[in-house]
């Protein structure tokens, strides 16, 4: 008997329909095994034994242990294929090392796609362990631990926050950071002139004076440029240019989940489950295959077994004009060229054929990487740029009009990508154009706005902060915590979220910080490419780790509750806020000697109930008194809205509908209510 071990049961199901009866293919549900919870500060890992971890086998998986350990003393040769990264190497690992497999009877294959053709594929070019790969999984496990547990207690103890992480609080800090930014930004008034004329259907915008850019940040300058203005305009310059626009490159970990969050509204935790099933596999009617390929890298990468078909799949179905070709790109570091980007597993599978095997968010999340991998290989949207510049005594005037002369790669990738004419009409160079409407308007700088679960995930990315198969469990973390809200899909952090911050950066802003974070990331590439020693780069971290966690025990202040300026009518000690499972409320600070709490006086305003948890909507207030509507079980709910909800419900997302300048609308998709 040949022994295949995959992760996923799902993935087992598939696999075995593709293998012959000689061979027997089983999950071991994942992880098998974890560091313990015992030992010094209950790291599971023994510090002064050059950080050697003690593993232990999950209770939830003793039975599968037992079960994969007699299959492996029948089996004849064994098979890891667990999932083509550095935790799927580890878990091989663990797996090789807890049933005790021989090393002359195993075999480590990789399937970056579950089709019949790639696990054959796979199974015919195994390879042994890489055992650099295991040891950066195994430091970044370990740093995580030593981080998450100490730091977490820390928190705890002195701010009443549930945890912190090494990722994880950056994270945090970046969205406390631009709350701050927001805050001490000073709007400044600056002015734009416009003129329109309306029997040319053109408006046009001051920008030069005498062929010099100029800003107006005075009325007084405005009013003087409105008088110094004729209603006589003379077209100056008519430039025509062709230009080309060029399609995206296929999608990575990272750019699904943004794409995702913006096009489709998908939280990262929900965009990465259903890439998953994708990946693993479906029943599709006439076989149960993978739809796509790995949903874990950061290539962008594709074969040229899949680009052959795919060109000619363009040309068959629009035409030779719309074939485009592979874009070069500087390649990344560390970017493991065996992967591929995220793409279909077949081109000839389009949406349209599997409508009525897949849900409807399975469906849209695989249309959008479908559209996103064909449109990298069509040929380029074609567009006419016009720019007509107009004097009027000496002051430039700039109309922009764009009309696309061949849609190229936006013929599939039209409806995720905004692609609107703007036709200017045909002008000549000396032709005067008269108007009397010639208005000035007053604007106002605006602060850099919160980041929305797209931008966060990009600036991780961009930072070069923990990896992007991890940015989902980041994204939930920081709301399941309470440390930020989701205010109109934006983060904002909550009171405790800043105070968490705020005392990490009062000790430890030399580990908790971007540069050294994305150092981390560095080291742990390089002791996957066998470059670092990895017990070095874990000694080098924990003696200025520890050193700084106990400063901080002994000196950093504890964070009481917040004193009311009320006191208590029963013990005449002063009244606190304090935190409890259902939010906060106000009590006694002599507690557990006087139990008294008041009763909140002020009915909550309850708005309708949550669609999303069943929990109730309700008026809330941000720290700056600001109202906005959201579910009262947060944080594990984190529906939120800044205008009141009208009490409908979206029947398209579930989402809350809210009036928006007479306008019934989701707040979170957009549809539009008949009212």
């Amino acid at each position: 008997m040949q022994l295949v071990i995959v992760e996923s049961p799902a993935k087992s199901k598939t696999i075995e329909k593709y293998l012959g009866g000689d061979y027997k293919v089983v999950s071991s549900v994942g992880h098998i095994r974890d560091l313990a919870t015992t030992g010094k500060y209950g790291l599971g890992i023994d510090i002064d034994d050059n950080f050697k971890p003690n593993y232990v086998p999950m209770p939830s998986k003793k039975k599968v242990i037992s079960d994969l350990k007699k299959l492996v003393k029948e089996a004849d040769k064994i098979y890891l294929a667990t999932d083509p990264d550095r935790e799927g190497e580890a878990i091989s690992w663990h797996l090789y090392d807890t049933l005790k497999i021989k090393d002359s009877n195993y075999l480590r294959v990789l399937f970056y796609e579950i089709t019949k053709e790639k696990v054959l594929e796979g199974l015919a070019n195994p390879r042994k362990i890489d055992f650099n790969l295991v040891k950066s999984q195994e430091t970044r496990r370990m740093l995580d631990r030593i981080i998450g547990f100490r730091l977490s207690k820390l928190m705890q103890n002195k701010t009443g926050g549930k945890s912190a992480g090494r990722v994880q609080s950056v994270a945090l800090k970046l969205v406390v950071d631009r709350e701050r930014e927001i805050n001490a930004f000073v709007p400044e008034a600056y002015y734009t002139i416009t003129a329109e004329f309306p029997d040319k259907d053109m408006k046009s915008e001051l920008f030069a004076f005498k062929n010099k850019e100029i800003e107006i940040k005075e009325k007084e300058k405005a009013d003087t440029i409105l008088k110094s203005l004729s209603n006589k305009f003379v077209v100056a310059s008519v430039d025509k240019k062709n230009k080309n626009r060029a399609s995206k490159f296929p999608f990575t970990t990272s750019t699904l989940q943004q794409e995702a969050s913006t096009k489709l509204g998908f939280p990262a935790k929900k965009t990465m489950s259903i890439a998953q099933k994708l990946y693993e596999g479906l029943d599709i009617g006439s076989e149960h295959t993978g739809l796509i390929t790995y949903m874990r890298t950061d290539s962008i990468r594709l074969s040229d077994e899949f680009t052959g078909p795919t060109y000619h799949f363009i040309e068959e179905n629009y035409g030779k004009e719309f074939v485009g070709h592979v874009k070069k790109t500087k390649a990344k570091e560390n970017v493991q060229d065996a992967h591929e980007g995220i793409r279909p597993t077949s081109i000839y599978r389009t949406p349209e054929s599997l409508k009525n095997h897949l849900t409807s968010d399975e469906l849209k999340l695989y249309s959008l990487i479908y559209a996103r991998t064909l449109a990298s290989l069509m040929a380029d949207a074609k567009t006419d740029v016009t720019t007509i510049i107009l004097d009027n005594n000496d002051y430039n005037f700039k109309s922009t009009g764009t009309v696309i002369t061949f849609p190229g790669y936006l013929k599939v990738y039209g409806k995720y990508e905004e692609a609107n004419d703007t036709i200017l009409p045909e002008l000549n160079v000396g032709e005067v154009l008269t108007t009397d409407i010639i208005e000035a308007s007053e604007h106002f700088t605006k602060p850099k706005s919160r980041y929305t679960e797209a931008k966060l995930i990009k600036e991780l990315e961009e930072l070069g902060i923990g990896r992007p198969s991890t940015y989902a469990t980041i994204m939930s973390n920081i709301r399941e915590r309470g440390y930020v809200e989701v205010i109109d899909k934006k983060f904002a952090p909550t009171e405790i979220g800043i105070l968490v911050t705020d005392k990490l950066q009062e000790f430890f802003s030399n580990i908790i910080n971007v540069k050294y974070t994305a150092n981390m990331e560095k080291e742990l590439d390089e002791i996957a490419d066998g470059l670092l020693d990895n017990i070095k780069v874990l000694k080098d971290f924990y003696g200025v780790f520890d050193e700084t966690l106990h400063e901080a025990f002994v000196k950093m202040e504890r964070s009481g509750p917040k004193e009311t300026g009320e006191v208590c009518p029963i013990c005449q000690s002063p009244l606190v806020i304090r935190k409890g499972r259902y939010g906060e409320f106000t009590a006694c600070s002599n507690y557990p000697d006087c139990t008294y709490i008041k009763k909140d006086e002020k009915e909550i305003k309850e708005i309708m109930t949550c669609p999303k948890c069943g929990g109730k909507i309700i008026e809330k207030k941000t720290r700056k008194g600001k109202v906005f509507y959201g579910c009262s079980n947060f944080p594990k709910c984190d529906i939120a809205v800044w205008d009141m909800p009208t009490g409908e419900v979206c029947p398209k997302c579930k989402g809350l509908i809210i009036n928006k300048d007479n306008v019934h609308k989701c707040a979170n998709c957009n549809y539009q209510m008949e009212v």
